[in-house]
């Protein structure tokens, strides 16, 4: 980088002469190199996905939470900045309160994915404060079925019928391209989304510590699944896993 181009790297949501925020940028490379995620859309519901990254094996892994209730009917998993996806996470929380207590109905997931972006957005115009390096992908069923949305740290909303973010997102969403079909069940979209996560991980020889959040059309309720539940869904994807030696993970960032 320039010398020119210096100020513009430090000043906090500037514009640089060929129109980039930086600081914007470094937040997007926080999310890419976050925990990979992911969310897909089945003909029955949604499931959310996420490589947990514990580092040591004197880590309770309990006490990593990366995918969220936000509504009975809503969840959301975060990748980057761990402590940034968890404020996103309690405004979304309050917003979705607030619908409650205002219109005495759930929020619907589209507009909640708006108040969300648009507060994200707002924190890339003002001087004195920093973007979230933080993205959710948030997941739900409500009366117009069921929604997936991406939001950036840009304050871009996007929604689809499957995603990754995070670490080793081209390799997941590679894997998703080719073989996600809209007409799947539940239960073939949780197998496909174990899959990529451990193809994600194949290059590295590690073993991904996964957690699963899904939510149903039929009840429109979210839970996460229980821990038997996700090692009867890896076993059904019938996954070769790495040799133990291999398989030692490193400490990575979270």
């Amino acid at each position: 980088m320039t010398p020119q181009m210096m100020g513009y790297d430090r000043a906090i949501t500037v514009f640089s002469p060929d129109g980039r925020l930086f600081q914007v940028h470094y937040a997007q490379e926080a999310v890419r190199r976050g925990a990979t995620v992911m969310g897909l859309k089945s003909k029955d519901g949604i499931a959310l996905l996420v490589d947990k990254r514990i580092s040591t094996k004197l880590l309770e892994a309990e006490s990593i939470e990366k995918i969220f209730k936000i509504d009975d009917h809503i969840g959301a998993v975060a990748s980057g900045l761990v402590a940034d996806g968890r404020a996103l996470v309690d405004r979304a929380r309050v917003e979705a309160q607030i619908n409650h207590i205002t219109y005495d109905e759930p929020i619907s997931i589209g507009i909640l994915a708006k108040k969300i972006s648009d507060h994200i957005q707002q924190l890339t115009q003002y001087g004195g404060m920093r973007p979230y390096g933080s993205a959710l992908l948030i997941a739900g069923v409500d009366e117009t079925g069921q929604r997936l949305f991406e939001t950036d740290p840009s304050g871009a909303l996007y929604e689809y019928k499957a995603v990754s973010i995070g670490a080793n997102r081209n390799t997941v969403m590679e894997m998703l391209e080719s073989q996600y079909r809209t007409d799947m069940s539940l239960e073939e979209a949780i197998v496909l989304g174990i899959k990529a996560l451990y193809k994600s991980m194949e290059a590295k020889g590690e073993v991904p510590t996964i957690e699963i959040g899904v939510i149903d059309v039929e009840t429109r309720k979210f839970r996460k699944l229980s821990e038997s539940e996700v090692k009867d869904y890896i076993s059904k994807a019938d996954i070769k896993k790495p040799d133990a030696e291999s398989a030692a993970r490193p400490e990575r960032e979270e």
